[in-house]
């Protein structure tokens, strides 16, 4: 059996990746913000469940982003 880690090499074959932090949010817009929250916890669901929730974000973003804004300067 092949091990990740051999004896006389103890630190990880692969490294882990460093999430970004997500704690501050990253617009002023609350519409946008809470729509990246989905983001928040995302390096805890299997890697499989990246791909939908990723999708769903850009979705809701292009979504929010074509909205017209309340001051009725947005794209129409």
């Amino acid at each position: 059996m092949t091990e990740l880690n051999e004896a006389h090499h103890p630190e990880a074959a692969q490294p882990t990746p460093e999430w970004p932090d997500t704690a501050a949010p990253a617009t002023t817009d609350p519409s946008i913000a809470a729509i990246t929250a989905a983001l928040d916890g995302v390096e805890r669901l299997p890697v499989s469940e990246h791909e939908a929730v990723y999708s769903d974000l850009h979705d809701a973003l292009l979504h929010a982003l074509n909205e017209e804004a309340p001051n009725g300067e947005g794209e129409a």
